[in-house]
Formats: structure tokens, sequence, C-alpha cells
């Protein structure tokens, strides 16, 4: 046989023995993700990432946004427009004697492509029973729709449920549901149909601005989004973290431009106005962020790039520090 044609022999061989071929090694595609979880040690705490899925947001529910600009923010990170895709996260915190969430996503309210809040949590080795406190940022269906399964159930069995007591005034108020336009009324009814079964068993519990939630975390007002819309400050042995709900929603625009409101922001102007005053105090800060519509696992730093204009800087995938003892 010629040189040349030696490399080909094994070829030649499959072939006329109908065999694969040894060139191609097939293999089915996967088609499948990662758990949704990741983890990060904050002091003494062990903060816990859940994805919950994505939304697709239309890029028109962006208010106080020239279009020229709109375009430009959106293409310089890659992202689509008119549709942008919307992380929705939640956090899970272990203090070391307390299991407490920090809202419990959307459960299947906005359709398949969220509510996978539980799924994650039991990938990331946990189960909901273990849960002590579950406490939402505020009462849109998005933050407390996986508080009860598709019956209506509890599906945190012995958590509190620990809600700010202007947002639990607002949703769960009769009148103001019904003077709310028509677009807002479903909201009104999530919001009380995920609270009845708690408050039927005495565990669903309001607090007030700046309370002590739990052990290292505390509650701060950032209302505008809803009217009791709440960050939850997380401090362990030093370390802190923000945990700042729907601050933003459009990190490829709301970061550069903070004075870009969203549809859903109940007070856009006091919205906006609670964005620019977080962010400026996080950037000074350099204080560790979460945001439930940041990019999963929605964890970084705020920087500042100019006068009111920020941007956003994620976290590097990190290991977790060895376990005393190993």
């Amino acid at each position: 046989m010629p040189s040349f044609l030696r490399p080909l022999l094994p070829l030649m061989l499959a072939a006329l023995l109908g065999l694969p071929s040894l060139a191609r090694a097939e293999a089915p595609l996967a088609q499948t993700q990662v758990p949704g979880y990741y983890r990060h040690q904050l002091g003494q705490f062990e903060v816990t990432a859940l994805f919950d899925g994505v939304i697709e947001l239309d890029t028109k529910l962006l208010k106080n946004a020239k279009p020229a600009d709109l375009q430009r923010l959106l293409s310089r990170m890659f992202v689509g427009n008119p549709k942008m895709q919307t992380a929705v996260n939640a956090y899970l915190i272990n203090t070391g004697k307390q299991l407490v969430l920090v809202d419990a996503g959307a459960a299947k309210l906005f359709g398949p492509s969220l509510g996978y809040v539980l799924e994650n949590m039991k990938a990331a080795g946990y189960d909901p029973a273990q849960v002590d406190a579950v406490i939402i940022t505020h009462l849109h269906g998005d933050h407390m729709g996986g508080l009860n399964d598709a019956n209506g159930r509890p599906v945190f069995p012995k958590a509190k449920i620990m809600v700010p007591r202007a947002e639990h005034s607002f949703w769960l108020s009769k009148a103001a549901a019904d003077k709310a336009p028509e677009g807002m009324k479903p909201f009104f009814k999530m919001a009380q149909e995920a609270a009845a079964p708690y408050q039927a068993v005495g565990r669903w519990t309001p607090f007030s601005d700046g309370a002590q939630v739990a052990p290292g975390i505390r509650a701060v007002a950032a209302n505008g989004h809803t009217p009791g819309h709440t960050a939850y400050a997380v401090e362990s042995a030093g370390q802190k973290l923000l945990i700042w709900g729907d601050l933003v929603h459009a990190h490829a625009v709301q970061f550069a431009k903070p004075g870009i409101s969203i549809e859903f922001d109940v007070d856009q102007n006091q919205a906006i106005a609670t964005r620019r005053a977080v962010m400026q105090s996080a950037a000074e800060s350099k204080t560790l962020v979460a945001g439930m519509h940041l990019p999963f696992p929605g964890l970084g730093r705020v920087r500042a790039e100019g006068k009111g204009s920020y941007s956003w800087v994620p976290i590097e995938f990190s290991p977790l520090p060895p376990a005393a003892g190993k």
C-alpha cells in the first residue's frame, strides 16, 4: 500500500465493515444545564443563590429612556432588543442556627420559564421543611408565588413568612385592590392567595422598617418599586451583603442610567431616587450586593463610572473555604 494511504486505513476498514467512523466519536447532546445554585461564604454565614429561571421583558417597559440611548446601552452589553432576558433569583442564608430564605420565586404564575427555586434548593442539599423563615422583599408574584404549591398548600411547613408591614397593608387591602387599575388587580389577587394559607395558621408576620428579621439580617426600607419594597442588610464576622430586591430590572441600562425606571414601579420617582441613593452608597462602601433580577447568581459590586453613572461588577466564581477539620 502506498505510504500516503496508510493513515486512511482505519477509515477504509470501518466503511467496508459498516462500523461507525473512528474519526467521529458520537455522543448524544446532554440538553440539560447545571443546577441553578451558587454558594458564597459571608463571615460565618453561608449564602446560597438560587435560580428561579428567566423571563423576557419588553424593552418598551423601560421609562424615561431615549430610544437611541436605550439601543446603545443594550447593544453595548449584547442584550437583545426589543426583548431582554431577566433572571429571577432568591437567596438562602444558613446562619448556622437558622435557615432563612429571601424571596420564594414565582412558581408557575408567569409560565414555564420560572418556578425552579425549590428544585434548585433541593439540588443544593436543602429541603423546604428545613427553612425557619422566609423574608419577602415585596409582594409581586415573582417573589412570593413559590410560597405555596399548585394546590395552594404551604411549601414551607414550619417557616414564618416575614413581610414588610407597608407591603402587607397595601397588597392585602381590599380597598386598595378595588381602587387599583385593572392591570394591577391580578397582582393583589396573587398576594392575597399566597398569604391566606399562612395567615390561617398564624405564620404570616408583618414587620416594621428597620426590624431585625433574624440574627445578622436587618430590614432596610427601599420604597418606590412598591410601597413597602425592602432590602436586607446581612452581616457576619464583619462581612456585609445587601440584598436589594428589585432595585434593578435591566442591568444593561439602569446601572449606567439609574434615572430609567420600569413600568412595574408603583412610584416611579421614588424608585429612581431609591436606586440612585443605594447605588451611590454601595459604590462608596464597596459593599457586596445581591439582586433578584441581576444575572445569576446576582452577586457583585457597584462601581462608579462618573457623576450619577455606575457599572455592575459580578463576583468571580470562587471555591468555598475548606470546612474546619478537613
